[in-house]
């Protein structure tokens, strides 16, 4: 394939995948320089990791990463001097409770759902629960957390905890929905990026998709998605759980680390002349 035809073909894919963090940025108010610097920072960052990769090094790295992103030495110098390490999401242990109890056959009921836990007891509650998630953290103290996050509730005069079937994702707290965005997609687009630069399929990327349905249709694919999604972690988080033991018990160097997800996504198919100017 020609350079300048596969030119087309990457801008092509990086528009699409521009706009959804557009409508973001939109949406939440942040201008066009702010972002244009952040791509900046990206492109320092991409091009500093494809030299390290490469086992570049030398006196010539801010003139090579220039030549590599078309910017000029003095933003390259700037960026590079303000760029720290990036973090990683750690799964905090409400979230670590939370997915406990989504997937564990004995926290469910007969109809697979997840089940009323007593607050304090013998197992199966809450705080038998927490205490196995973590011993660092007062059982109190998680339920409290999960309160205000909105994803349980308290019934029988605060003896019991439900959670609430509605909330997979807290609402209430802002830090944790950016973070597990910028988690879910950067991981999925950096598996999809993957694969198309080393050509080996080295990440599971794959969708199922349909330019030809109706809404009703759409809603009634929702609970069968669910359904997919309630499989998936029943199958993971005990297999992951099993996994690391084995780690740890053969002294293995967790040097890894893997993230596992579904995702669905609807819109109306565009009309004809929808982007153009009145």
């Amino acid at each position: 394939m020609a350079n300048e035809e596969r030119e087309q073909l990457v801008q092509r894919a990086v528009e699409e995948v521009l706009l959804p963090l557009a409508r973001l940025c939109v949406g939440h108010g942040l201008p066009f320089a702010k972002a244009e610097e952040l791509f900046k920072r990206a492109y320092v960052r991409a091009a500093r990791e494809a030299r390290r990769e490469a086992g570049a090094r030398g006196s010539r790295d801010v003139s090579q990463v220039a030549v590599a992103t078309g910017m000029n030495r003095r933003d390259v110098t700037r960026i590079s001097a303000e760029l720290s390490p990036r973090k990683v999401l750690r799964l905090s242990p409400a979230t670590q409770v939370l997915t406990r109890w989504l997937s564990d056959p004995a926290l469910h009921d007969d109809a697979g759902l997840p089940r009323k836990l007593p607050r304090q007891g013998e197992a199966p509650s809450f705080e038998t629960l927490a205490t196995a998630i973590t011993r660092h953290v007062h059982p109190r103290s998680l339920l409290d957390e999960l309160l205000r996050l909105g994803l349980v509730e308290l019934t029988d005069a605060g003896e019991g905890v439900v959670l609430r079937a509605d909330r997979v994702v807290p609402d209430q707290d802002d830090a944790r929905l950016f973070g597990l965005l910028a988690a879910n997609v950067g991981d999925h687009l950096a598996a999809a990026t993957a694969n198309v630069l080393h050509r080996d399929r080295r990440h599971l990327e794959q969708a199922v998709f349909s330019q030809s349905m109706s809404q009703e249709s759409v809603q009634a694919l929702r609970p069968l998605v669910q359904a997919q999604w309630k499989h998936l972690l029943g199958k993971m988080v005990p297999a992951l759980e099993r996994l690391i033991a084995q780690d740890r018990a053969s002294g293995r160097q967790a040097t890894q680390r893997v993230r596992v997800g579904l995702y669905s996504y609807h819109e109306a198919l565009p009309e004809e002349g929808d982007e153009k100017q009145d």
